[in-house]
């Protein structure tokens, strides 16, 4: 499955008559009435598991409701991405279609495949996990990594996917607008932060597909072996520079403490991530300061959408420009 059910209920976001109406129109058996679970916690796109009365069981996405900031959420341009993916070596759901029925959701929805898996974002989800299992996580999860970087990107038809210019002052143009629309306060740790990484751009060596959005909470996991089986939530993949994959991707990455189910350490997820790809990681400190700056303004835009019922507090944006801080005179 994608993830754990965390509510059981029919949500306002899908009506599950309409849907079934459109799942038949695709040729799809669907037998009797369908039953919505909501999966993960909503922070991005909401995502369902759609099942019918015989068990056959699909998933379903679409954009958050409320206010949305321009181009954020995009599903139909995620579902563009998967479908691309299919023949290549990154695991992915096949997708089945792309609904804009306005009965069945007020925003466009992507549906497809099950995959078997589980996510391992939580301490309490790897406590009982094997250090050797662990360890394949991080190992498979850099090398999940490694193969997206590897997609040839004109063989399937991505290289028209965004801009081919360096990437980092793409980003820093894009999510400075995100900062400004969506900051509830003003934030000045925040803007030397920004200032640094305008004053540090690196050369950018290689232009590839990167997943944008890579971290445990988009991973599914076969938990008796800890290999890789999905890689989910490519709205915001795009072409750059594969470091700013890495970049994320470890600032996201938990460290081991006494509380927690040890996984490979940022370090040595690194080295794995270097192994399986062959790139060169001497730039990743930028790459790694960047993320945590733009999770910190994802952070921020979570507060504003969800108001007093934001699962992330002000301190916790704060906490991680600290962290983007440090790492400038430390590393990883």
């Amino acid at each position: 499955m994608h993830s754990v059910p965390t509510e059981v209920s029919a949500p306002p976001a899908l009506d599950p008559s309409a849907l079934a109406v459109w799942l038949r129109a695709q040729d799809l058996d669907v037998r009797g009435t369908l039953r919505l679970i909501r999966l993960g916690d909503g922070r991005s796109n909401l995502t369902y598991t759609v099942e019918d009365e015989a068990g056959q069981r699909w998933v379903a996405r679409r954009p958050p409701l409320g206010e949305l900031l321009a181009s954020a959420h995009d599903v139909a341009r995620e579902g563009y991405v998967l479908a691309a993916l299919q023949p290549t070596a990154v695991p992915v759901p096949e997708i089945l279609g792309l609904c804009e029925d306005e009965r069945v959701a007020s925003a466009p929805v992507l549906v497809m495949t099950m995959v078997d898996g589980a996510t391992v974002q939580e301490p309490s989800d790897r406590a009982d996990l094997d250090a050797s299992i662990r360890h394949e996580i991080g190992r498979s999860a850099a090398a999940g990594l490694a193969a997206v970087h590897d997609v040839d990107v004109a063989a399937v038809e991505l290289d028209g996917l965004s801009s081919h210019a360096p990437y980092a002052p793409r980003q820093l143009r894009r999510w400075s607008r995100q900062w400004e629309q969506s900051r509830l306060r003003a934030l000045p740790a925040l803007e030397r932060l920004t200032g640094w990484l305008q004053g540090n751009l690196p050369v950018q060596r290689e232009t590839r597909l990167l997943h944008g959005d890579y971290h445990l909470g988009n991973l599914l996991v076969d938990r008796s072996s800890g290999r890789l089986t999905a890689v989910l939530d490519w709205e915001l993949s795009t072409l750059g520079d594969p470091l700013a994959d890495v970049g994320s991707m470890l600032g996201y990455w938990p460290e081991p403490d006494a509380s927690d189910a040890v996984l490979p350490d940022r370090r040595t997820m690194a080295e794995l991530y270097a192994r399986a790809s062959g790139h060169d990681l001497a730039d990743l400190t930028y790459w790694y300061v960047l993320g945590l700056w733009k999770i910190a303004i994802i952070a921020e835009g979570i507060r504003r959408r969800a108001g007093a019922a934001s699962p992330l507090t002000a301190e916790f944006v704060e906490t991680t420009v600290e962290r983007a801080h440090a790492a400038i005179s430390t590393g990883i």
